[in-house]
């Protein structure tokens, strides 16, 4: 049986979904990833790893269904550069509240976003709470690791394999090979910013707003001249693992205190299902 939603009928959702069913919304983007990646390169990746994923939980008992992808999403960090596709924060968020809407049509209540694109990381977390007020939603947000290259798994990269370097070529060579040209690939890791400790991506204590043109004309940042499909697939079966981990706790979360629920007692519970903080 196909777990594409859209593939069911109308009626059939209404009669198959429970409030127990986990959809999941892969989002990536459309975006310049250099001169060695194809601009759907975000896209292919978290498309491929919630169509594994979900296809595994469902094996393991989880009623998880995929939900076609998002990928024209927020971008702007690419903007400068040709094929890009990215809407404004305002214009996806509004877009991920009228799917909310249209979820919550439905008999499920889990929604899942499995994201593959570190630009729609903040205003999804912004959405999460948004739908869960407004329909009553339990709503996730979910990644997949993609490492950088550590000298020992890769060359390194110092951190900052984060766009176009070792870890995604690997995964798209992998993935879709016919769409990699290796031969164009150079080290564009800015070896320059070490000198500042503090400032930096996600993991670091100051975070900078950037353009992925600020370290280099091509936009790539990170080192994609090793990569090579064996790894690719181990970051692969990593991330398709853990996502259905992720996916049959989604299924059983339920934030209200058991010993609320056995004794009847009023829980926080709002008009419209939702739960004050």
């Amino acid at each position: 049986m196909s777990r594409l939603l859209e593939e069911l009928s109308g009626p059939a959702v209404a009669r198959t979904l429970t409030a127990d069913s986990v959809l999941v919304l892969p989002t990536g983007a459309i975006e310049h990833h250099g001169d060695h990646l194809p601009l759907a390169t975000d896209r292919i990746m978290a498309e491929s790893v919630a169509t594994a994923a979900v296809e595994r939980a469902v094996a393991r008992g989880v009623d998880a269904w995929l939900l076609h992808p998002l990928a024209y999403t927020k971008s702007d960090e690419h903007s400068w550069a040709p094929g890009t596709m990215w809407l404004s924060g305002e214009t996806l968020m509004a877009t991920l509240v009228d799917l909310g809407r249209s979820v919550a049509m439905t008999p499920a209540r889990k929604l899942v976003f499995l994201n593959g694109h570190g630009g729609n990381v903040a205003l999804l977390q912004v959405a999460l709470r948004e739908l869960r007020r407004r329909f009553g939603l339990q709503t996730f947000l979910m990644g997949f690791p993609v490492p950088a290259g550590d000298g020992d798994a890769g060359p390194d990269e110092l951190g900052y394999g984060i766009h176009g370097g070792h870890g995604e070529t690997s995964l798209m060579m992998h993935l879709r090979p016919d769409l990699v040209d290796l031969g164009r690939a150079e080290r564009r890791v800015p070896d320059h910013l070490t000198a500042y400790p503090r400032i930096g991506f996600h993991s670091k204590p100051v975070i900078m707003g950037w353009l992925s043109s600020d370290f280099h004309p091509d936009g790539v940042i990170g080192d994609p001249t090793g990569a090579n499909a064996a790894y690719g697939a181990a970051i692969f079966a990593a991330a398709v693992e853990e996502s259905a981990r992720s996916f049959e706790e989604i299924a059983r979360f339920d934030p209200a205190p058991p010993m609320s629920r056995a004794s009847g007692e009023p829980t926080g519970d709002i008009p419209g299902g939702t739960r004050q903080a």
